[in-house]
């Protein structure tokens, strides 16, 4: 096409000086040049691609999203947003955030650890009823509560219940003798008593590397019991002052700093794993004493396991994070395929016979067999796990596809903070909890600096300010599609309907609400696609590239596109 354009511009620029003398002429040479320019303008914008499209004509006027339909946002503190220089992420931060936030279109936010602890992660806590110094205080923090309430967000902090660091005060008596009263709140073992109950290793899982899960305590012959290090001492569920203390610091951040729910870490051991069962009944209990608290509180687990395991745990877990989801999403992307993935150890497997929807709506069966109290939490990636767009290989096509899929998905959609603009990041832990960019290095006030970026950098990743800017940036079509799924019954609070079709590359599933349908399509391949759809969804309410064409009941699809059909009402 450049060749084309400079032939005739030669062509034309010869034209028009041998007829200088013209004026007729002179008038055809402008014009062709003119149209030359246009075209090739023209045919670089279609290169390029036009960006995407919402049709809001064809939405609510406000907003029919309630909490937890509507998208979640999980802030690691420290990497977040730094009010006092000190390099470290605080409290205020979030608070003068909030307004980006709300503008993004979540409806709640999931604080990572947030209570006093030894370690950079905080997942080891040592005061249960505190703020970690570096991050502010307790007033500052209930302040941050009432302000994201004002901007109409819920707070969910993580809750890390299963163990405690060994620096708290608890541990520190127990470890005191085996007449200390705090003696059984952990678990204490000999090694005789080790070989009938337990074994000292265990296998690496996918929420702990970890083998050793007996430890050593200096002057006892006694060994305490760690499921994830001998940092973090479990905690004796089989003591009812233990049980006692958690419900009363459940109690303690619903009624005194007014948070929304808890993120329960670790949710699959608080009893050894085998004890399925007194698993269970805890979750059970402790949802129910918080309901007394707080009859609308959320409550979301993490349990690494397949779904056959996991399913009981929905008795006592309103919400859990679906793993298998997350690594479906990843694989089809990367393999530009319809597949499923599924928990295996301590990764996953891919099923290329089973499709992603398939899988999920079997997978809900299960759940719904025990319970219909269950929401279910969808996400691409977390503070655990690669960053979504680095395990994408750094595509922008695919990262925006993935963010689509995840959007149009049902349930409560989790956004790890960065993946909205792109931020990169592979493990080890600290590398995928790197600094979040506002601005441009020289201009950017909030940025943090307690770690060096290696993967997130100025050179790899544009800042909100700069994407912000660009239309057709990933940060605004993530606020495109939030803002659309607020104003969208059928793709908030619907129900997913498998939609079959025979090409490996397309992802293609409705979402219903009473009368209220959509039918989502994704093209997972490099390749255009062409698909045949019902007569009753005629209007294309959003595509992520612009470039769909819709002929009566055809939709041509372009390479990685999304894009979302409204029926007739």
């Amino acid at each position: 096409m450049i060749s084309i354009f400079y032939k005739s511009i030669f062509y034309l620029t010869n034209f028009g000086i041998t007829n200088l003398i013209n004026m007729k002429n002179r008038l055809k040479f402008s014009i062709g040049l003119l149209t030359i320019c246009m075209i090739f303008i023209s045919s670089c914008e279609q290169k390029k691609g036009k960006g995407f499209y919402v049709d809001k004509t064809l939405l609510s006027n406000t907003e029919v999203c309630a909490f937890p339909d509507a998208v979640t946002y999980e802030i690691f503190p420290q990497s977040f947003a730094d009010t006092n220089n000190d390099g470290i992420g605080d409290i205020n931060g979030i608070t003068q955030k909030l307004g980006y936030l709300q503008n993004l279109g979540i409806k709640a936010i999931w604080l990572m650890p947030i209570m006093p602890s030894p370690s950079y992660h905080k997942y080891d806590v040592v005061d249960y009823k505190d703020v970690h110094p570096n991050y502010g205080d307790l007033p500052t923090f209930k302040k941050m509560v009432q302000e994201a309430h004002n901007h109409d967000i819920k707070i969910i902090i993580d809750l890390i219940i299963n163990h405690t660091s060994d620096q708290h005060p608890w541990f520190l008596e127990s470890k005191k003798g085996k007449d200390n009263p705090y003696r059984d709140y952990y678990i204490w073992a000999t090694k005789t008593q080790i070989d009938s109950i337990s074994s000292m290793e265990k296998e690496a899982t996918g929420d702990s590397d970890n083998i050793t899960q007996w430890h050593d305590s200096e002057g006892s012959e006694e060994k305490y019991y760690g499921y994830f290090t001998g940092q973090m001492p479990d905690l004796n569920y089989d003591n009812p002052a233990v049980r006692e203390e958690v419900i009363n610091i459940g109690k303690f951040w619903l009624e005194e700093v007014g948070v929304d729910g808890f993120r329960m870490d670790a949710a699959k051991h608080i009893y050894e794993d085998h004890r399925v069962t007194d698993n269970v009944e805890w979750w059970k209990s402790f949802k129910a004493s918080m309901r007394k608290i707080k009859p609308d509180v959320y409550i979301v687990g993490e349990v690494w396991d397949k779904s056959d395991f996991i399913a009981p745990f929905t008795e006592g877990l309103p919400a859990m994070f679906n793993f298998d989801m997350a690594f479906s999403i990843l694989e089809s992307v990367k393999r530009e395929k319809n597949v499923s993935a599924y928990i295996e150890g301590s990764a996953w497997e891919v099923d290329e016979n089973t499709t992603l929807t398939s899988a999920y709506l079997t997978t809900m069966a299960k759940y719904q067999a025990v319970t219909d109290d269950f929401q279910d939490a969808v996400f691409l990636s977390n503070h655990d796990q690669n960053r979504i767009m680095s395990m994408l290989d750094n595509n922008l096509e695919k990262a925006g596809l993935a963010s689509a899929i995840l959007l149009s998905l049902p349930g409560t959609p989790y956004i790890y903070y960065g993946e909205e603009i792109g931020m990169r990041g592979k493990k080890p832990d600290e590398n995928i909890r790197e600094p979040f960019l506002w601005d441009t290095k020289e201009n950017d006030q909030f940025r943090t600096k307690w770690e060096e970026a290696i993967h997130s950098t100025d050179n790899t990743v544009d800042p909100v300010s700069v994407q912000l800017e660009n239309s057709h940036s990933l940060l605004n079509q993530y606020i495109a599609l939030i803002q659309l799924r607020n104003r969208s019954k059928a793709l908030t609070s619907g129900e997913l309907v498998e939609y079959q079709t025979k090409a490996p590359g397309l992802l293609v599933f409705i979402r219903k609400y009473e009368k209220e349908e959509v039918l989502v399509i994704h093209n997972l391949s490099e390749k255009i696609q062409n698909i045949e759809i019902p007569k009753r969804f005629e209007n294309i309410l959003f595509s992520s590239r612009n470039t769909s064409l819709k002929q009566g009941d055809q939709v041509q699809v372009s390479p990685y596109e999304s894009v979302f059909v409204q029926s007739e009402k």
